[in-house]
């Protein structure tokens, strides 16, 4: 009788976000698979969860997913957690949950948090339809297409950015996308929590002030400025009537549209009174 992959959720940084099913599906497991087994050891030992671990990261993924998947074909119940927050999701996980699809095995994932979902949801720019796209690239070539993408999407876009990074990244932003909306959420569930909100200079303005900026870092960005500039009356009518039908109050749509194309809500129900 096969067993089953456990996608489990881990905190991001306060581990009163842990919840009493996750505790549960790590002790039940046979083994759990971890980006860094150092790293969830102390995860494990504030919980009391006594369960072997294995290392499972980028680097061995591909090679190690077949193994681990035949152990579950054999019987066993293996976890798989990444150092914070949900795996597969920018983080390890793909290739094993891939073939366990492919062979018809049990995968059953158990919620955690998601540091895109929470930036998204504190930023107050419109939340659908939004687009992930996991870490920026390191090189700049690479990474202003990868703004280029963001400009085109003409919606809301989340992007993972190291700290190292984060200024010149906004730079190629602030570049590529116009002086768009956006918030920069930092070091997400943890003592010192930050988010900012503005336009991508300002941001850039509060950072450059900064002589060392720490923590992991999520940038959620509204639609280019360029876009905004270019948008239609029936466009803007189209954007309303789509808010609308996926159950937004009239009040919210408006609001949701001005911040969209830039405009103020008050242009907005002139607009669509005509």
């Amino acid at each position: 009788m096969s067993g089953k992959l456990l996608i489990v959720g881990t905190p991001l940084g306060n581990l009163g976000d842990f919840p009493p099913r996750a505790i549960a599906a790590l002790k039940s497991a046979d083994l759990i698979l971890c980006e860094d087994t150092r790293h969830t050891r102390k995860l494990l030992t504030h919980f009391g969860i006594d369960r072997p671990t294995d290392s499972y990261h980028e680097h061995n993924e591909d090679e190690r997913a077949s193994v681990f998947a035949e152990r579950i074909e054999r019987g066993q119940t293996i976890a798989l957690v990444s150092d914070a927050g949900m795996p597969v999701l920018s983080d390890p996980g793909y290739p094993l949950v891939h073939l366990a699809r492919e062979r018809g095995l049990t995968i059953e994932p158990i919620p955690g948090p998601f540091a895109a979902a929470l930036a998204l949801a504190a930023s107050g720019l419109p939340p659908l339809p939004f687009t992930f796209f996991g870490f920026a690239p390191h090189r700049q070539g690479d990474r202003r297409e990868l703004y280029r993408q963001v400009a085109a999407m003409n919606h809301t876009t989340v992007i993972y950015e190291s700290p190292e990074r984060v200024i010149v990244s906004l730079e190629d932003a602030l570049e590529i996308l116009g002086d768009a909306s956006m918030t920069l959420a930092r070091e997400l569930t943890k003592m010192h929590e930050e988010i900012l909100s503005g336009a991508i200079s300002e941001v850039l303005g509060t950072l450059r002030e900064r002589d060392v900026i720490y923590g992991e870092i999520t940038l959620v960005f509204g639609v280019a400025a360029k876009a905004r500039e270019e948008a239609s009356p029936d466009e803007i009518r189209a954007e309303f009537q789509r808010l609308r039908e996926s159950g937004l109050r009239r009040n919210d749509a408006v609001k949701a549209v001005a911040e969209k194309f830039g405009l103020r809500k008050n242009d907005v129900y002139r607009l669509l009174l005509d």
